[in-house]
């Protein structure tokens, strides 16, 4: 009788180290050891795996330039949960993370008021943990505050998609929608705002995105080579799309996609013409070489959203284009990549981002990088 009593004085304790141990189990591989060695110096330490693991995992890896040592031993001595994450720069927000949310040292995330009461509504289960505070920490970083609990809350909702792409793109676009006064918030014609669908925002995101791929791509000046000259042909008006403003605008009255076709056009083996009857846009026209012949042909003429333009509209096309020389164009295509992106104006596009955020970030560097372009 003895035995089993004292068995069942032990039971609490047992319980709980057991409670302790599965918690510390649930820690990713990656960074179970350190946690683990720092869990075994005192049972208060090891507590934190069940009352903060995002604290455990600041102690036992911290970013750089903070000291543990202190609030380490102030853990020991039995300090509150709040002083100890105060002491290590940690938001108390963090408190309700699973284990499974740290896969490395803990990126740095606000620690604001707002922050704390909005996220509390959009914190993830386990099997998002990871990935939820990778991009909520990005969003965070590279894009701002209100933008941090958007992610959460889209990463979180019913059906939503394992990760936001393209998260960095989504991010820069959401900063330059808050920013007025710059030529970044210029481009955008529908801003972010946190309502936005993530469907709508990636939509909105790529579409900002190509017309500042068109602006770098064909500068500050306009096309100074349109292969033929404009005018007027049995009634019909042909005008050349020369500058990214010109494109924007067709592209808003003819509901299409021109504003993609910069990079092309860039490397010669494209022009954009705007069709016109009466002063009405009627038709987008392409110009480029089709197939093995060597002379410009017409690659497209598309009208609004794309339609097929009349009979009379292609026949006064055709016509034009023939009445010019077309064994004086060069049409020697120069190899994508080849020719670089406008200087001042990608300085111009980014400058305000940069003084903001007080760094160059490497996937957005002083020198214009397609590469970089990608990486948005």
């Amino acid at each position: 009788m003895f035995s089993h009593a004292r068995r069942a004085c032990r039971s609490p304790h047992l319980a709980r180290h057991v409670h302790v141990e599965r918690q510390l189990g649930r820690y990713p591989l990656r960074v179970r050891p350190a946690v683990r060695t720092l869990a075994d110096r005192h049972p208060w330490l090891a507590d934190l795996a069940v009352s903060f693991p995002a604290l455990l995992v600041a102690f036992a890896l911290p970013r750089h330039g903070v000291r543990t040592g202190p609030a380490i031993r102030a853990a020991v001595d039995g300090a509150t949960l709040g002083e100890l994450a105060r002491m290590v720069g940690l938001p108390t927000w963090t408190r309700r993370l699973p284990p499974e949310a740290f896969v490395q040292t803990i990126p740095p995330v606000p620690a604001s008021e707002f922050m704390h009461r909005r996220i509390a509504n959009h914190l993830p289960n386990a099997k998002k943990a990871a990935t939820w505070l990778e991009a909520v920490a990005e969003a965070a970083q590279w894009g701002h505050e209100s933008l941090a609990v958007w992610v959460a809350r889209e990463l979180t909702r019913k059906g939503a998609p394992k990760r936001i792409e393209p998260l960095r793109l989504i991010t820069v676009f959401a900063w330059f929608s808050t920013t007025r006064g710059t030529r970044g918030h210029a481009l955008i014609e529908r801003p972010w705002d946190p309502a936005m669908h993530v469907r709508t925002a990636r939509r909105e995101a790529e579409r900002w995105a190509s017309r500042v791929k068109l602006e770098l791509d064909l500068g500050d000046r306009p096309l100074a080579d349109m292969w033929l000259d404009g005018g007027e042909h049995d009634g019909y008006h042909f005008v050349p799309l020369r500058t990214g403003q010109e494109f924007t605008e067709e592209a808003r009255s003819m509901r299409n996609c021109v504003e993609s076709y910069g990079y092309g056009v860039a490397h010669n083996r494209s022009r954009l013409w705007s069709v016109r009857y009466q002063g009405e846009r009627l038709a987008t026209l392409e110009l480029g070489l089709r197939g093995r012949d060597p002379l410009v042909n017409i690659v497209q003429l598309c009208g609004p959203g794309d339609c097929e333009v009349s009979r009379e509209t292609a026949w006064a096309a055709r016509r034009w284009l023939n009445q010019h020389d077309l064994m004086r164009i060069d049409t020697n295509w120069l190899r994508w990549g080849d020719t670089p992106l406008d200087r001042s104006s990608w300085i111009r596009l980014w400058r305000p981002y940069w003084v903001a955020k007080r760094r160059l970030p490497d996937w957005l560097p002083l020198r214009p990088s397609r590469k970089a372009l990608r990486w948005l």
